[in-house]
């Protein structure tokens, strides 16, 4: 019962809890002649107090800091044999959970006696630690901190982890290092201990469920590093307990980074790991395709920014999504009931935010618009006071907020944040959380809160006249999160919070500046030397809020398409039905060609045509009903690199061929016969592409040139000349191009691997991307035309925005990809191994690898009714496989 009344929430944020002994106690001077008496308990030591645990749980626990003290001595009292105790004169004392009931501290505020006598331990023992303490509370608030921090390092250093307290003793130690165990307004110091097979984290003191937390590695399911009050030294470990099949959490603070990293590094070359991890680009993907709700994408992109539930400082931080608190129906498909989602929630009212701007110019110096942040532990308990009452009177010294202070009233506080100067606070996750019901707004405790200046008692949260109770306005509130409206705006509100407008110029234009020591980077503690200016900086980080790290510095790509409500919507969920009906077997072979194939292209709208290129210089077309080569022709000495197919206005068919002759050959199909050989570049043609709704042939080319050409025929012959229209200028070697399902859109690849979009309305540039570590093999658009998928000679695929260029997804193929192809949602990639991988765009996820060729795949296509899939190989065969 004592360890379940005392706990770390009754000290001050970050106090040091150090030894627990069982003494007697008497207050002389206590108007209660019962405590005038000895009292059994135990005696709490920490870092700024003494916590006196009495027995019986009727009475209160008592506290008497140390920089309240006047005198402390041994004196000797002869009654009841007791003989030396401690004896402490304070000027107050603070009692606690009187009758074991959670209300705001009591301060007598004034002098009382303790005589403490220790029933087992020796006072001369006792007292050089107790002394040191209390001059150390004689101190500056700096210079204090400092000395504590000197006695915690010292009693600490000679403390090793007890290996009795291993599971099996032939384990084999790894490493150990000091670390903090952090809890919301907890700070807990103990020694780590990672062997071959588990982690423990060992106390110091004896406050902790266990003497030694065991956490098996066969068990951790994902470990993150964490930033703790601005510094890289945190650690997250989530494990499954057995048999409760519950996932824990250990949050962990190192001294310094490096520990930290060496704890990490060690932990992870642990071979019993098994890691559920899913890259942060797959999280995006499958937001983006509607297989993540908005509230869980929300939750993992926090998480990616070192917010967690764990830390007050850094708490997970939600938007506020609503801007109707009054009406008495709410529906959700008219937008004007949603808050501006491109604008910070202090932009939102625009006779604020001139006020805002015109002090903004007054400054001179560090710059900001917004003195108050959007997240901050006291706006984290603003909101779940009445959930967690016992964080806020550990952050607020044992008391609550003011009554008319508090979180009373929805509506009211959306005014507050849209009005005041100084409240520019989000919401926390609790508010579209609907597995809790919206307890964080009922006063379950029933606390004592006081009374509003209109006499009502505080009591549970008022809500909005359209929500029925606490469940229903949180379940509104999740059901406006996901609707189509926020689905299509939440991505602004991600790039004010979490991407490239969080800091900088970006941040400038759209009114999003912070005060500077809220930003990771602002300021480096550890090269602090003045105790007073670091303990400043840290009271300033600690109380006043933090930038999330930056996840995003590119513009954060935009939901798809309607997904509906997906409010009930379990992470992952959304299974592609292709996943598990796809199956390929192989139908028929033509092994015709006497090198390498380069291209394979469909010819009509039957898909029982087909037409093949290779290094032979040869084109063939076959017979997919007849299952027989129909046509070879030789059109050139050289390798031919690609082929498209489209019908003229006449009715013509027309293959296009790119050789590396430097030309492009068309050929008519039904006289058989080229018509026309255009010398079209001054280097190999290595890629062609068609639009049909423009009707413009596209060719790149080794010269590092593209060239757009109007195709039109007059009489026999195709006057591509004359119909020449643009030229689009490359730095490297044309690899590959695409042109977007709507046709607005083309991109093209080079050898040094760069990725660059055109418009095909104006062709100027639309953006490039650059840095890839080989040559871009191929690319394609998604369906949607929203996304470019590329792949590269270093064995990466990535997936790219089309309108922001941020790079969104990328992966690493166990074998060079070298051709794309769609079979509906499902990426053909073809690689160097011969395989075809089949990728889900939508989950963005491998489903299965089939071996097809000997040596490298080098074409692929897809029949357009989807039942069919042909492939070529450095094999020189031709493979067409059917889609069960």
């Amino acid at each position: 019962m004592e360890k379940e009344r005392f706990t770390m929430l009754l000290l001050e944020p970050g106090e040091i809890f150090f030894e627990d002994y069982s003494v007697r106690m008497k207050l002389q001077g206590d108007s209660d002649s019962e405590r005038n008496q000895w009292m059994d308990g135990r005696l709490k030591l920490c870092s700024k107090s003494l916590v006196f645990v009495n027995k019986d749980i009727n009475w209160p626990l008592l506290k008497l800091q140390f920089k309240e003290v006047m005198s402390m001595e041994t004196a000797s009292v002869r009654e009841n044999g007791i003989g030396d105790v401690l004896s402490a004169v304070c000027k107050q004392y603070t009692e606690m959970l009187k009758g074991n009931i959670l209300e705001p501290y009591k301060f007598v505020h004034q002098s009382a006696r303790f005589y403490i006598s220790f029933n087992y331990a020796n006072l001369e023992d006792c007292l050089p630690q107790i002394m040191q303490l209390l001059r150390a509370a004689t101190l500056p608030t700096a210079e204090h901190n400092a000395m504590i921090s000197t006695i915690v390092h010292s009693r600490q250093s000679r403390f090793s982890f007890d290996t009795s307290w291993l599971e099996d003793l032939y384990e084999e130690i790894i490493l150990e290092v000091q670390a903090n165990k952090i809890q919301p307004l907890i700070v807990n110091p103990g020694r780590i201990l990672l062997t071959n097979s588990r982690i423990y984290f060992q106390p110091y003191n004896n406050l902790e469920q266990h003497p030694v937390l065991k956490i098996n590695l066969k068990s951790v399911k994902s470990i993150l590093k964490r930033r703790f009050l601005l510094r890289q030294v945190g650690l997250e470990i989530k494990w499954v307990k057995l048999p409760e099949n519950r996932v824990e959490c250990l949050f962990l603070s190192a001294k310094n980074q490096d520990d930290r990293d060496r704890l990490y590094d060690s932990l992870m070359r642990q071979s019993v790991l098994q890691l559920e991890t899913v890259p942060q680009n797959q999280m995006t993907i499958q937001w983006q395709n509607g297989g993540l709700s908005n509230y869980d994408y929300l939750l993992y992109v926090n998480s990616l920014a070192d917010r967690t539930f764990h830390d007050l400082t850094q708490y997970p931080v939600m938007p506020w999504i609503l801007q109707d608190y009054t009406s008495s129906d709410l529906d959700l498909n008219d937008s004007k009931i949603y808050r501006d989602l491109t604008k910070p929630i202090g932009a939102l009212e625009p006779d604020r935010l001139e006020r805002l701007k015109e002090r903004y110019q007054e400054m001179s110096h560090n710059k900001f618009l917004y003195g108050s942040h959007y997240s901050a532990p006291g706006f984290v308990l603003f909101y779940l006071v009445r959930k967690y009452p016992q964080y806020m009177l550990c952050l607020q010294n044992g008391r609550f907020d003011h009554p008319d202070r508090m979180f009373n009233n929805v509506a009211d506080v959306w005014k507050n944040v849209l009005a005041n100067m100084s409240d520019f606070k989000e919401l926390v996750p609790e508010f579209y959380d609907t597995s809790n019901g919206g307890d964080f707004l009922v006063n379950k405790y029933g606390i004592d809160f006081g009374y509003r200046y209109n006499g009502t008692k505080v009591a549970d949260v008022q809500l909005p006249p359209w929500a029925e109770g606490p469940a229903d306005f949180v379940q509104k509130l999740r059901n406006a999160l996901e609707s189509d409206y926020v689905s299509q705006h939440l991505h602004h509100w991600i790039d004010l919070i979490f991407g490239y407008k969080q800091r900088g110029i970006e941040a400038e234009k759209s009114d999003n500046v912070f005060f500077h020591l809220c930003y990771e980077g602002a300021v480096d503690l550890d090269t602090i030397q003045d105790i007073n200016d670091r303990h400043g900086m840290e009271v300033q980080i600690m109380e006043f809020g933090q930038i999330p790290k930056q996840v995003f510095i590119l513009p954060h790509p935009s939901r798809l398409a309607s997904t509906g409500n997906l409010s009930s919507v379990s992470p992952l969920s959304l299974v592609n039905k292709a996943r598990t009906a796809l199956k390929l077997k192989q139908s028929m072979v033509f092994p015709f060609h006497k090198e390498t194939i380069s291209g394979i292209i469909q010819m009509n709208g039957d898909g029982n045509s087909v037409a093949s290129v290779g290094h032979d210089g040869v084109l063939k077309i076959y017979s997919l009903m007849n299952e027989k080569l129909t046509r070879s022709i030789s059109l050139s000495n050289l390798p031919l690199s690609s082929c498209i197919f489209y019908q003229t206005n006449s009715g013509q068919n027309i293959l296009v061929v790119g050789s590396w002759d430097n030309t492009l050959i068309f050929y008519d199909v039904e006289f058989g016969r080229i018509i026309d050989v255009l010398p079209g570049h001054e280097d190999a043609v290595s890629s062609l592409a068609w639009s049909p709704s423009r009707n413009i042939i596209v060719s790149g080319s080794w010269d590092c040139t593209i060239k757009i050409w109007h195709s039109y025929i007059s009489g026999s012959k195709i006057k591509l000349r004359d119909s020449f229209m643009a030229q689009l200028d490359h730095e490297s070697k044309i690899t590959c191009l695409s042109i977007s399902r709507h046709e607005k859109l083309l991109a093209s690849g080079t050898e040094d691997g760069e990725i660059c979009v055109w418009n095909m309305e104006s062709y100027d540039l639309e953006f490039s991307v650059k840095g890839h570590g080989g040559k871009v093999t191929a690319t394609t658009f998604d369906s949607e035309c929203k996304n470019i998928i590329a792949c590269t000679n270093d064995r990466t695929i990535n997936v790219f925005d089309a309108k922001t260029s941020t790079r969104i997804y990328s992966t690493l193929l166990e074998d060079e990809p070298l051709v794309l192809s769609w079979l509906g949602s499902i990426l053909l990639i073809g690689d160097a191994k011969g395989n075809i991988n089949l990728w889900d765009s939508q989950e963005a996820t491998f489903l299965s690898t089939t071996p097809c060729h000997n040596g490298p795949l080098t074409a692929i296509t897809t029949t357009t009714d989807n039942n069919k899939i042909i492939t070529g190989g450095n094999d020189r065969r031709i493979i067409v496989w059917d889609c069960d």
